[in-house]
């Protein structure tokens, strides 16, 4: 599980494909710090094991699944990508529950600047899970929706964000991770269930009452 907010920027050190697999070896930092074998690495929001590491970079592996779903085939020696450890029970919590399981990858249409702000509209397949002002997450950051529509969803970086993640030198045309909202999802699931089993009390109406 994750939250969201990246850690740090990492360096693709070297990449090893085999049809369609990948070995991903990572220079990093902060991320290292107390790194051992099997810990979960979020890179561009999605959740990798750590197979081995070094004093300056840890290795991962690719599945064919995770290669066709996410944006991570588009990677070479020396692309820039978010990284985030698992979340820590002990820290402050700061994003939004993320499992760093990609549901789509989108296309960014438009950027433009207002101030000190990055605005970034991304297309999707479909927006059903996107909620004005509600959460959802971009190559692993966790952002809030300022818009959505049929076709896409605007975000906004703070001049942190624009510095702290790969977003800020994302432009018109390049493919991004979406995770969306996990909460969206689990609903729908429920009212699914609910549809099925008649003597369910689970109902649309009651959602809106607890606030859903």
């Amino acid at each position: 599980m994750f939250t969201g907010i990246v850690e740090e920027k990492g360096s693709i050190r070297s990449i090893k494909q085999l049809n369609h697999a990948l070995k991903l070896q990572i220079e990093a930092k902060k991320v290292l710090e107390d790194v051992s074998i099997g810990d979960s690495i979020a890179v561009n929001g999605v959740c990798l094991t750590v197979t081995a590491y070094t004093t300056t970079t840890f290795t991962v592996d690719v599945i064919p699944e995770t290669f066709r779903g996410s944006s991570l085939s588009e990677l070479s020696s020396q692309s820039i990508v978010n990284l985030e450890r698992a979340m820590s029970f002990n820290g402050r919590f700061g994003g939004h529950f993320v499992s760093g399981h990609i549901d789509t990858v989108g296309k960014i249409a438009r950027t433009w600047l207002e101030d000190n702000a990055k605005y970034i509209y991304i297309n999707v397949p479909h927006t059903k899970y996107v909620a004005l002002k509600g959460s959802i997450t971009v190559d692993g950051t966790s952002l809030t929706v300022f818009n959505v529509d049929d076709s896409g969803f605007t975000i906004s970086l703070i001049p942190e964000t624009q510095a702290a993640t790969i977003l800020g030198d994302k432009n018109q045309g390049d493919t991004v991770n979406i995770e969306f909202d996990m909460l969206a999802k689990y609903m729908e699931r429920l009212m699914e269930t609910s549809h099925h089993k008649q003597e369910s009390n689970l109902t649309e109406e009651k959602l809106r009452q607890f606030g859903f």
